[in-house]
């Protein structure tokens, strides 16, 4: 993006997609949640995983991919561990209503956790962790999606996971941290945007279906297709394949369904956990360590005096606060993409230009 990309109020890309998601049939309660999420995800940076995501998900509602209302199946609840049935309902929705169930449960028993399984896409993880930041909690959050893959076991060249996030979040005296990572080298919402675009990536990211190193993210789309790497690539990807099973663990197998059980469509299967910081050594405490151990990483000599080490999220807050002020740039690629369904809704994202 450049100096010449075009700016957009952020209220109204959340009141634009507000919109555009009913008109395509989500209950209005489950849209004003997908919106908020997404031009979050933008606010922060993510812009693979805010607006860019907003074409699929109108396409899934209108093919009925998507639930278009309804509420979660509770399938078990014990005071710190619940398990629903999302019904395929919108993610960030089922996010915020899980949220909101944990928040008074850590509160009171010190540490709650939920997981989801049958969730649409949750969109951006990042998003979630600001939720910690406001509560004053410990937030752990996994994600996998079981019917997709394109991630191989390190050794291997057959896709078994998806990139399967994992994502932190806790608060410092002074903003937060919010760790927003995955068990492979990048993602597939970045392959296909540099597909699309006809580009590579600066590095050997991905192995095609013989094993070879490559650049090209279209080995993903190739017959047989290629991989993403996991985190470490070709030397050390033991270490991302050990995330990659960590995630597999805390969602598909805490939920009892996942990767054995047959493909519905794009979806998630999610674990959160919440944790009350009084609950432990307490909330004094806690910030005693933490601000400590981010002053010794802030405070680091860095390799390049012109990029200081920074927290995880340290960019995405103050990102998010600049854009709120002077305005939303959007990727390039997202008013394209989102042209055809705001025309079959009578919308226009140029509405929301600055």
């Amino acid at each position: 993006m450049t100096d010449n990309t075009p700016l957009y109020r952020a209220d109204a890309l959340t009141t634009f997609a507000d919109a555009l998601l009913q008109k395509a049939g989500l209950a209005a309660p489950m849209a004003a949640a997908v919106a908020r999420t997404l031009v979050e995800g933008d606010l922060l940076g993510h812009d693979t995983h805010g607006l860019a995501l907003l074409a699929g998900y109108v396409k899934e509602l209108e093919s009925g991919g998507m639930t278009r209302d309804g509420a979660p199946t509770v399938l078990s609840d014990r005071p710190a561990a619940v398990l629903w049935d999302g019904m395929r309902l919108p993610g960030p929705w089922l996010m915020e209503q899980g949220m909101d169930l944990l928040v008074p449960r850590a509160r009171q028993l010190g540490t709650a956790s939920l997981v989801i399984r049958r969730s649409h896409h949750i969109a951006c993880l990042a998003v979630y962790m600001l939720r910690a930041l406001q509560e004053d909690m410990l937030m752990l959050l996994a994600c996998s999606d079981p019917n997709a893959a394109s991630v191989a076991p390190f050794g291997g060249t057959q896709a078994v996971f998806t990139p399967n996030p994992l994502a932190m979040g806790f608060p410092l005296s002074q903003g937060g941290v919010m760790v927003d990572i995955s068990a492979s080298i990048t993602t597939n919402g970045m392959s296909n945007r540099k597909r699309a675009a006809g580009e590579t990536f600066a590095e050997d990211w991905l192995i095609d279906s013989t094993g070879k190193p490559t650049n090209d993210p279209q080995v993903l789309f190739d017959q047989p297709p290629g991989t993403l790497l996991p985190v470490g690539g070709l030397s050390h990807g033991h270490k991302g394949y050990g995330m990659a099973l960590l995630v597999e663990t805390l969602t598909a197998g805490l939920a009892g369904h996942g990767r054995a059980d047959a493909p519905e469509g794009w979806g998630a299967t999610i674990y959160v956990t919440m944790h009350d910081l009084n609950a432990f050594g307490g909330k004094d405490a806690f910030l005693r360590q933490m601000d400590h151990v981010a002053q010794k990483c802030q405070g680091n000599t860095p390799v390049d005096t012109a990029k200081p080490v920074r927290l995880p999220g340290q960019g995405g807050l103050a990102r998010r606060n600049a854009q709120m002020q002077a305005g939303v740039r959007l990727h390039p690629s997202i008013a394209a993409a989102l042209a055809p369904a705001a025309a079959r809704h009578g919308l226009s994202l140029a509405d929301a230009l600055l």
